[in-house]
């Protein structure tokens, strides 16, 4: 590619000139805009202007989606939990607690009783 009079590109050969120092990378993103712009000028379409948003730049968005993932994973457990009708996290935390707890009282029930109904003694 030849010497173009963009002035992005001629301010950046400026500061090269003036003893700053520029990265390729910066000289090939302004090298592409230009050409993306001059196509747009020959073919007439404008590229669209939607943005994405970084998570490491704009904490924010990882912080909500991060908190859309704890309300789908309470909304699971409010499921899975019978008559879970509790009104915060602390009361739902309480309620599979008892829950996990009656689920296993009633495995050791039913494993006392296969001993008992089989006649084993182990």
């Amino acid at each position: 590619m030849g010497v173009s009079a963009h002035p992005l590109l001629v301010s950046l050969k400026g500061m090269v000139q003036q003893g700053e120092e520029t990265s390729p990378i910066l000289e090939s993103q302004a090298r592409r805009r230009w050409q993306v712009r001059r196509k747009q000028r020959v073919t007439g379409k404008k590229r669209s202007r939607r943005m994405v948003i970084n998570s490491r730049t704009h904490p924010e968005n990882s912080r909500s989606r991060a908190a859309k993932g704890i309300q789908k994973k309470v909304r699971t457990l409010k499921k899975l939990l019978p008559n879970s009708e509790s009104a915060g996290l602390e009361e739902l935390f309480r309620d599979t607690t008892d829950y996990i707890l009656s689920l296993q009282m009633r495995v050791k029930v039913m494993q006392i009783m296969v001993k008992v109904l089989t006649g084993s003694d182990e």
